[in-house]
């Protein structure tokens, strides 16, 4: 049930924009609708059961409704969110609740932004703090607090605000604070360079339950374990960009300089000499990125290196997997979107990470595009390797009808770090996979696409096909399947089918698809969650007025 303060607010927004009206003045009301409908049909032979959705709730739903007004330099907005035997918040589970999920009222006052409520942020790229949301995850660290932020000029301004991160319908037990000071300069308006640096400051505060909660589990350590728990952690960070002519790099350093963290590989002492593996321990952190980019004369390329080491900064302290993040480390690996090239995506380590990326473009003429990508993912030594990928990509569009792409991608990833798989050995995928564009006529297209995983580990090779038929401006048609050539465990050989409609009329879609898929990891930004084997039919309905 909805509780009394959310219908509070509820009643107080409604009155407001009543009031607005009332007032016959310039009232702009807009939102958005997001509903997802999954009927689960057991299927025990790809995994399919086993939990509450299969077994006896049959039904999940999941929903978004969001209302925004802006009314004489006013802009306020809420959000109802409703979950009913979801599964997005732990895979293997069932989580029914409903509420209010955000709410906010902002007011320009000259040159003084001022907003309460749940609100949405960063600090440069993020790596010290960001808020955010993620529905198809159902990651949502929104702060529940106050911000202003102060415009000197057009060019420089500066941020402060403080809160609760948001924990689902209620909020974590530590207070978030921080500041920041963004600028930009150019000699001239005519000059070839120019600089956006910037600096922030992000501030923790644990309550007392935490604190005393951390002294007992140091107490329990072996003097040569324990440590001594703080109220407050700080992070800071320093950023810039400069853009040069056809060159333009960013870099940031982020440093958190004392934090207690759980470190899953850390050796913990036990009495009679002995040891196990996972203890919390007393750290410092810090963040190094920088991406370079060169664009010119139909050729691209950008660098991207990364270094982590310690730098896990959540709201509290048991907290796990993308629970309560404060930060937000940027991944450092070509974002896929074809089925079996994204399947195995690494996940970004917050304790022990170096990474660089290569990325090259380049167009020759009006027909042909290359593409290639190579990303190296290790240890902080280098020595130790968790991920590398190649893609290489090649577009030739021969007109306005049709237009084909053909790609190859070598992985090999370390699937005991990045999936848990113990004593398995490092996967190494190759992937060559297909696309063809063909615009039929005016109204209607046609896409074709095909990938072909070779894998001698973890869940073998599959091959893969989809078929999209468009009709503008309402029809969309998917037919799409996945069959496992090779299982090196079981030997089971698989089909999972997908068909599926989308009908958009207006500003509104709907959609309906027959799925079966198979159990993987899902990545957004780097990112990444558990989805199950899903067997059953999924519903969507998205609307924007």
């Amino acid at each position: 049930m909805i509780n009394q303060m959310s219908k509070k607010l509820i009643f107080s927004f409604l009155c407001s924009i009543t009031g607005l009206v009332h007032a016959q003045e310039s009232l702009l009301v807009f939102g958005g609708f997001q509903s997802n409908a999954n009927v689960f049909l057991r299927d025990s032979l790809i995994g399919a059961a086993g939990i509450p959705q299969y077994d006896h709730q049959i039904f999940g739903a999941e929903a978004w409704l969001d209302l925004n007004a802006s009314y004489a330099g006013f802009n306020a907005g809420i959000r109802f969110d409703m979950f009913n035997n979801s599964n997005l918040l732990n895979p293997l589970s069932s989580y029914t609740d409903q509420g209010i999920g955000r709410w906010f009222i902002n007011k320009e006052i000259n040159n003084l932004d001022l907003t309460v409520g749940y609100i949405y942020d960063q600090i440069g790229s993020g790596i010290i703090y960001r808020a955010f949301e993620e529905r198809a995850q159902l990651l949502d660290n929104g702060l529940l607090g106050a911000s202003a932020k102060y415009s000197f000029n057009p060019n420089w301004s500066a941020k402060v605000f403080t809160g609760k991160q948001r924990n689902l319908f209620t909020v974590y037990n530590s207070i978030v604070k921080g500041a920041m000071l963004n600028g930009y300069y150019a000699p001239s308006d005519t000059a070839k360079w120019s600089i956006a640096p910037g600096i922030g400051f992000v501030n923790r505060t644990y309550g007392d339950e935490i604190v005393e909660d951390l002294a007992n589990i140091s107490g329990g350590y072996l003097p040569v374990d324990q440590f001594i728990p703080t109220y407050n952690t700080n992070a800071f960070t320093f950023f810039n960009t400069l853009n040069a002519g056809p060159i333009s790099w960013y870099a940031e350093a982020a440093f958190k300089p004392k934090d207690v963290i759980y470190d899953p590989l850390a050796i913990r002492s036990l009495p009679k000499g002995e040891s196990s593996v996972g203890k919390y321990r007393e750290t410092s952190g810090s963040v190094f990125y920088t991406s370079i980019g060169y664009a010119a004369h139909n050729f691209g390329i950008t660098l991207e290196g990364k270094r982590t080491d310690g730098f896990d900064f959540r709201a509290e302290h048991q907290l796990a997997l993308n629970r309560g993040l404060i930060s937000y480390i940027p991944p450092m690996a070509r974002i896929n979107t074809f089925r079996l090239t994204s399947y195995y995506f690494p996940a970004t380590q917050f304790l022990n990470e170096m990474a660089y990326q290569i990325d090259i473009k380049y167009g020759l003429g009006d027909h042909w595009n290359f593409s290639f990508n190579f990303s190296d993912i290790r240890d902080l030594n280098f020595e130790k390797k968790f991920y590398k990928e190649y893609n290489g990509e090649v577009v030739f569009k021969a007109n306005d009808q049709w237009q084909a792409s053909l790609g190859l991608q070598r992985q090999i990833v370390n699937v005991n770090l990045y999936f848990g798989k113990a004593a398995e050995p490092d996967v190494k995928t190759i992937t060559p996979y297909a696309e063809l564009l063909y615009y039929i006529n005016d109204k209607t297209s046609l896409r074709i696409e095909t990938q072909y995983m070779h894998n001698k580990h973890d869940i073998g090779s599959w091959i893969y096909g989809l078929a999209e038929l468009g009709i503008s401006p309402h029809w969309l048609f998917e037919l799409s399947g996945m069959y496992n050539t090779f299982h090196p465990k079981d030997g089971k050989k698989l089909f999972y089918p997908t068909a599926g409609v989308v009908y958009n009329f207006g500003n509104n879609r709907l959609g309906l698809r027959y799925v079966k898929q198979i159990q993987g990891i899902v990545c957004s930004g780097g990112i990444c969650r558990l989805e199950p084997a899903f067997s059953g039919f999924r519903a969507s309905i998205t609307s924007t007025f």
